[in-house]
């Protein structure tokens, strides 16, 4: 929310929730409706489906899995810490405030099919039309950059800053979705400032299907890469051409804009390396659709790890493919890094699923994958590995004792949990016992629940 809320700030459909797609109702059953006349018709009717119309909201879904492509990529490359740009975690009321990033495809695909239906020359588009792409490129290039750059300038007046956009700029450490995280109003400014070369193409009869889906395509493609916090432009381009420094803007110079850090951000970032760990959590995967809880995932689905979403079922074919890619892969991988004052944490994960673990023959390739990444973080300056889930197993290997034994001049400390759980049993112990039967297998928690129980002058029956 900006510092102080100006009107048209919140979105229409706000209240709708997660049921905002309704909104787009009308529209997709008029496709569809058109698209079953044309079938009843048979040959000629065909050509009376209008093929720009129908395909609004099919490029709707293909630019939301654009968007998360990025922020996939983003929060991963941002685990690892190579190019980073702003060394710095990101917020939850960040992760909170952007969450609504779809807000402005619904927007847009509302008004593209306004735009399809009522503007003139918005009906029966062709696929290609050459000099329709080159007048959009010309159009964006000239008039809409010049009108967006003091636009832009004008929403850095305190009156329209503190209005609207300081709603974008409360995010420090930028994601490719913050660059479409603004307030309804400012962002139908946006909307229609861009949709300028579009509209002079339908009504000059040049318009056509790929040039208008390349062209906001584009649009997303700059504004993800432009706030995705890690420098991905190699400067031996802008050494080859120069003059695409006026062209296009590289993320470390957007970021200047967000943190007014030097201007030899650009340079630190490119040779930013993988920084040092203090301590590394080792865990895995559990379930197939455990993939999307984690944080190069999705937000959504992560915030209710419990809750059955229904449309999670069409991921099914995903979620395969990523369990054969994940197996494939050799080494653990980053998924999250944190800092704490001067403490450095990362959460690795063994790409490994938590039936894996129950197959003989997938024991020795988890033990190399483990061994592999406590080898890793000792290197890189590891002090603790905490083994999580089934990676301490007893009959994996001995709760990490194969590791000890195997490496003992090993630098860094291995933790397998045991401590907190017997801390958990012994504190739920009620005040004034004297007597604990132990039932069960004799586990390394379970002696170590005695020992303490016993240090506590609690009678331990086994």
């Amino acid at each position: 929310m900006a510092t102080k809320p100006g009107i048209f700030t919140e979105w229409p459909w706000k209240r709708l929730g997660s049921l905002k797609y309704v909104v787009l109702a009308p529209w997709a059953l008029h496709g569809c409706y058109m698209v079953a006349a044309a079938a009843e018709k048979k040959k000629n009717g065909w050509r009376e489906v209008d093929v720009g119309y129908v395909s609004i909201l099919p490029f709707m879904l293909l630019r939301m899995a654009h968007n998360q492509a990025w922020i996939t990529a983003s929060r991963f490359q941002n685990a690892r810490g190579r190019r980073q740009i702003v060394s710095r975690g990101i917020e939850f009321d960040q992760v909170d405030r952007e969450r609504n990033w779809d807000d402005q495809i619904i927007l847009s695909a509302i008004l593209m099919c306004l735009g399809a239906l009522y503007l003139p020359g918005g009906q029966h588009l062709p696929a290609w039309r050459a000099d329709g792409a080159v007048l959009i490129a010309l159009l964006h290039a000239g008039p809409v950059e010049f009108l967006y750059y003091w636009f832009h300038r004008a929403l850095h007046h305190h009156f329209l800053y503190t209005r609207y956009h300081s709603h974008h700029h409360a995010s420090i450490v930028t994601e490719p979705i913050t660059s479409v995280i603004h307030p309804f109003a400012e962002l139908v400014a946006y909307e229609l400032l861009f949709s300028i070369p579009l509209i002079v193409c339908a009504l000059t009869g040049t318009a056509s299907i790929i040039a208008f889906e390349m062209y906001v395509i584009y649009i997303d493609f700059m504004n993800n890469m432009g706030h995705c916090n890690f420098e991905l432009v190699p400067n031996w381009i802008f050494q080859w051409f120069p003059p695409l420094k006026y062209l296009m803007y590289t993320p470390s110079f957007h970021s200047l804009h967000h943190t007014q850090s030097s201007n030899t951000l650009y340079e630190n970032s490119l040779k930013n390396k993988e920084e040092t760990v203090d301590v590394v959590h080792l865990t895995h995967l559990t379930s197939l659709q455990s993939i999307y809880h984690m944080r190069p995932g999705f937000s959504e689905y992560a915030s209710k790890p419990y809750a059955s979403k229904w449309y999670m079922w069409m991921m099914w074919p995903v979620s395969w493919l990523s369990m054969v890619l994940t197996w494939m892969y050799g080494s653990a991988f980053t998924v999250e890094r944190n800092v704490m004052k001067k403490l450095r944490m990362q959460s690795w994960t063994i790409p490994r699923y938590r039936f894996h673990y129950g197959l003989n023959w997938e024991k020795e390739a988890i033990n190399n994958l483990i061994e592999k990444a406590i080898c890793e973080a000792d290197k890189k300056g590891a002090k603790v590995v905490t083994l999580g889930l089934l990676n301490q197993a007893n009959n994996l290997n001995g709760s990490g004792e194969l590791y000890l034994h195997k490496y003992p001049t090993l630098g860094v400390k291995l933790v397998d949990g045991t401590s907190l759980a017997a801390a958990v049993v012994v504190n739920s112990i009620p005040q004034g016992t004297d007597h604990v039967v132990l039932a069960g297998n004799i586990s390394k928690v379970a002696r170590a629940v005695a020992a303490a129980l016993c240090n506590k002058n609690v009678k331990v029956i086994p």
